[in-house]
């Protein structure tokens, strides 16, 4: 019974895969807002580079990883597949969890597995500089290595709360050459309106998302880059699942369960959608994958399904996804990353359709599994992690009230250790339960 299950730097995909083509009914197309008609190539040309579009709209089953991507890769993967057993130890569950652990990269979290494709893209079009939100500060930090690696100009637009929440998140941006900026900012015109209206604001992604997007309109050699929501992205985070499914096959196990947890929803989509493709091919039937979110942004378990704007200035394209309003500003939970106001499409029509199950957590209760995890495991995850964590313990907790042999797998997609101010809240009693 093997602790860590290993993978070797030739056994890393030589592609990605593309759900699209599985899906049991077709995605709703994006809408130019203007005219209401499905968006062409050439209404997102002037943010995205063109093999990115060619890819959000792809049928092909599976999507070539650029072999410059791949050697920058084995800094750091295939990433290792734990399983869990001190944690199976305390729990006393006759359940087996596994976790893919992608926090060991230089950065800490998944991230970076489309932040170098993005960055390579660009590179390639001729683009001379990135422009991107970030919430916690994961993907600023990702877009921000990959930016410097490829030797890009990268502007970077953090959340105020995070901002301040996660200091050492933008020193490590800003270590890799990075402009950060809080947002709502004074250098936009709508960051000035937001202050201007609401000069306490904590920011959201939604607004972030939009001070990049005009300053991707209004600075030339510059595109915009986004690290979770639209089809590309999820489809870079593929790489997770596609090891993760090897890894399972050397110890000959497959997942009963499989759980992430969702802000956007890039890392949900990275570990299960190969699993998920099984499912829809017939393969395992009977598999169960739950999305858990915070209970302060909880777009899929109480927003609606319908098309809204992914920006709160209504800059971008209308997205078919589950929403609270690109207006909403949630509270300034801990788990910056899980605060934005709409779910990728891909993982809305999948929970629109039953294959993905929802569920919501407060934070508290989520940084108690976090510490429960860390004491068994050894590992301090992210905040956002930590909700996965969570709803393992209690499917964990739940097979053993049953008597049920269950194989649990979740994705560990980030670790802590730039999160102690928040681990620090919780222990001594002054966490908000929101």
């Amino acid at each position: 019974m093997e602790t860590k299950i290993l993978l070797s730097e030739k056994d890393l995909p030589t592609h990605f895969y593309n759900i699209l083509p599985d899906l049991p009914k077709p995605l709703e197309p994006s809408l130019n807002p203007k005219t209401e008609k499905p968006i062409g190539p050439e209404d997102l040309a002037r943010i995205f580079p063109m093999e990115l579009i060619k890819q959000e709209v792809s049928m092909e089953p599976e999507i070539e990883i650029p072999e410059e991507v791949r050697e920058i890769y084995k800094l750091y993967r295939p990433t290792p597949l734990f399983r869990a057993k001190k944690l199976e130890k305390f729990l006393k569950t006759p359940a087996k969890i596994y976790y893919k652990y992608e926090g060991i990269n230089p950065v800490g979290s998944h991230k970076l597995n489309t932040a170098l494709v993005q960055a390579y893209y660009n590179k390639k079009e001729g683009v001379k500089r990135l422009t991107t939100e970030t919430g916690a500060g994961q993907w600023g930090s990702a877009i921000s290595m990959a930016c410097n690696f490829f030797e890009l100009e990268c502007t970077v637009y953090m959340v105020r709360c995070s901002y301040e929440q996660k200091p050492h998140r933008r020193t490590l941006m800003q270590i890799f050459g990075t402009k950060v900026f809080s947002s709502p900012s004074s250098n936009t015109e709508f960051g000035r309106k937001i202050l201007k209206e609401q000069p306490n604001s904590a920011g959201s992604l939604g607004i972030a998302i939009s001070e990049a997007i005009e300053y991707t309109l209004t600075h030339d050699s510059t595109k915009y880059s986004l690290g979770s929501v639209l089809n590309h992205v999820l489809l870079h985070q593929t790489i997770i699942g596609l090891e993760a499914k090897k890894q399972l096959q050397l110890v000959d196990d497959y997942p009963d369960i499989v759980i992430g947890c969702v802000g956007g929803g890039s890392n949900l989509a990275g570990l299960s959608f190969p699993f998920i493709g099984d499912k829809l091919k017939g393969i395992k039937k009977d598999l169960r994958t739950i999305a858990v979110e915070s209970t302060a942004c909880p777009s899929i378990t109480k927003g609606e399904y319908k098309y809204d704007f992914g920006d709160t200035a209504e800059m971008t394209p209308l997205l078919k996804m589950h929403t609270l309003g690109h207006k909403f500003i949630p509270n300034p939970i801990h788990a910056g990353g899980l605060r934005y106001h709409g779910m990728a499409p891909l993982i809305s029509l999948l929970c629109h359709e039953g294959i993905i199950e929802k569920r919501a957590y407060p934070q508290v209760s989520v940084f108690k599994a976090a510490v429960d995890f860390a004491h068994s495991e050894g590992i301090i995850p992210a905040p956002e992690s930590s909700y996965a964590v969570k709803a393992t313990i209690d499917e964990a907790l739940r097979c053993k009230e049953e008597g049920l042999e269950k194989t649990i797998l979740f994705n560990l997609s980030g670790h802590g250790l730039l999160d102690l101010v928040s681990y620090e809240k919780y222990l001594s009693g002054n966490l908000v339960n929101i």
